[in-house]
C-alpha cells in the first residue's frame, strides 16, 4: 500500500485544513500511533469487540440466496448482527476509547443514517464521556429511530439546517465545534474521510472484518474469495473488508455507490463512477462538484450513502484500479432490500441492499464465482422510509 505518515495514499489524502486545527490532529497522529499501537490498548479493546460488539461476527452461506440468483456462492458477512446493528461500532469503540487514554472529556460526532451517532453515543455511555452529535435536519427526519436511540443513550442530537441538511453539512458542523473546543474535545469521525490521521485510523479499526473474513472463508472453503463486494458511500465498511486482502491479487474488490435516480439527473452519490479531484473535509479525494467547483447537492435513498465525497484511499483504488466502482439506483436498491428479506429472512440497511442490488443485476457475471458480501448492517432504521415508499407505488 502507498502510504506514508503525512497521510497519503497516491496523491490523495493529507491534510488540508485550517491552521488552527493543526495541534489537535498533530496531537491525534501522536496518540493513535502510540497509545493506539500499545499492547494493552489492543487487548481492551479487543476485548470489548469481543465481549460488548459481538465479535467475530459470523460469515453465513446464503444459500437460498445463492440458488436464487444461479451463479455465485455468496457468503454474507454478518456485520448487521453487532451491537447498535452496524458495523460503526467497530470503529467508534476504538476512537472513545483513545478519546479516554488521551484525558479528552467530550466526545463529537457526526451521522448520516444515524448509525455512527447510535455507535457513538453507545460507546461514550459505556466508557462514561459526554457526547453531542451533528446530524443534518433531512437525516433526523429520515431517520427519528436512530435519533431517539441517541438521545435514550444521553446523547445530544443537534439538527443542522444549512445546505442539504445531510451528511456533508453534519461534518461541516462539526469540524466548527472542533476548532471552538479543541482542548477538551475529541471528534470521532464515522468514515474513511478527512484529514490525516483519520482515514488510516478508521480503516485499521474497521479492518477487524477482512480479518475475519480472511479466516473464516479459509475455514469453510479453503481457498479465498473470488470477488468482496460493498456499498460505498465514505467507505468505511468497504475499506474494513476490503484492506486485509489488498496485498491478494487474484481477489477482486467491487465498490457500490448510490446511482440514486440515475446518473443522468444529478440526483445521486456515485463520487467515484462521476465525481471529479478535489479537497472536501480536508482530503483530496474524488467529490461530486459544479462548474464553477462547489460541492453538489446528492441524493440517495440511503442516508448512509448520501455524502458528496469519497475515502482518499478508496480514490486511490479506483485510480490504480485495484477495486471497480459502480452505481444502483433506488429502485434497484430497494428491490434487493425485499429479495434479501424474502429468501434468507435477512432484513437488510438500505446502504448494504445497494451491495445486494449489483449482484442481483448482474449475477450472471459471477457464475461458479466465490463471493463474500459485506452486510454492513441492518433494516431496522430503514422502515419508516420502506413504508413511504410501498405508500407512494400504492398511491401511482
Amino acid at each position: 500500500m502507498v502510504f506514508n505518515r503525512k497521510g497519503y495514499f497516491g496523491r490523495y489524502g493529507g491534510c488540508f485544513v485550517p491552521e488552527i486545527l493543526m495541534p489537535a490532529l498533530k496531537e491525534l497522529e501522536e496518540a493513535y500511533f502510540s497509545l493506539g499501537k500499545e499492547k494493552d490498548f489492543q487487548e481492551e479493546l479487543d476485548y470489548y469487540l469481543k465481549n460488548y460488539a459481538g465479535r467475530p461476527t459470523p460469515l453465513y452461506f446464503a444459500s437460498h440466496l445463492s440458488q436464487k440468483l444461479k451463479g455465485p456462492k455468496i457468503y454474507l458477512k454478518r456485520e448487521d448482527l453487532l451491537h447498535t446493528g452496524a458495523h460503526k461500532i467497530n470503529n467508534t469503540l476504538g476512537q472513545v476509547l483513545l478519546a479516554k487514554k488521551m484525558g479528552k472529556k467530550r466526545i463529537i460526532a457526526e451521522t448520516g443514517a444515524g448509525q455512527h451517532g447510535v455507535a457513538t453515543a453507545t460507546a461514550c455511555a459505556l466508557l462514561g464521556i459526554k457526547c453531542a452529535v451533528y446530524m443534518g435536519e433531512e437525516d433526523v427526519k429520515r431517520q427519528s429511530l436512530n435519533v431517539l436511540r441517541m438521545r435514550t443513550l444521553k446523547a445530544e442530537v443537534i439538527p443542522v439546517k444549512n445546505g442539504s441538511r445531510t451528511l456533508k453539512d453534519a461534518i461541516n458542523e462539526a469540524l466548527r465545534d472542533w476548532v471552538t473546543n479543541i482542548e477538551t474535545t475529541f471528534y470521532v469521525l464515522g468514515s474513511v474521510v478527512g484529514p490525516h490521521p483519520y482515514p488510516t485510523m478508521v480503516r485499521d479499526f474497521q479492518s477487524v472484518i477482512g480479518k475475519e473474513v480472511k479466516r473464516q472463508i479459509m475455514e469453510k472453503e479453503k481457498r479465498l474469495p473470488d470477488y468482496l463486494i460493498a456499498c460505498v458511500g465514505g467507505g468505511s465498511n468497504s475499506m474494513g473488508l476490503f484492506y486485509p486482502f489488498y496485498k491478494e491479487e487474484k481477489v477482486n474488490f467491487i465498490g457500490v455507490e448510490a446511482g440514486g435516480l440515475g446518473l443522468n439527473t444529478k440526483k445521486h452519490s456515485a463520487t467515484l463512477a462521476s465525481g471529479e479531484r478535489g479537497v472536501l473535509h480536508g482530503a483530496l479525494t474524488y467529490l461530486l462538484q459544479d462548474k464553477d467547483g462547489q460541492v453538489r447537492l446528492t441524493h440517495s435513498v440511503a442516508p448512509g450513502l448520501d455524502y458528496s465525497g469519497v475515502g482518499p484511499e478508496l480514490s486511490f483504488y479506483k485510480e490504480t484500479k485495484r477495486a471497480k466502482f459502480t452505481t444502483v439506483t433506488d429502485k434497484e436498491a430497494i428491490s434487493a432490500f425485499f429479495l434479501l428479506s424474502e429468501v434468507e429472512g435477512i432484513i437488510p440497511a438500505l446502504e448494504s441492499a445497494h451491495a445486494v442490488a449489483y449482484l442481483k443485476k448482474n449475477c450472471s457475471q459471477f457464475k461458479n464465482n466465490l463471493v463474500v458480501l459485506n452486510l454492513s448492517g441492518r433494516g431496522d432504521k430503514d422502515m419508516c422510509i420502506i413504508e413511504r415508499f410501498l405508500k407512494e407505488k400504492n398511491n401511482e
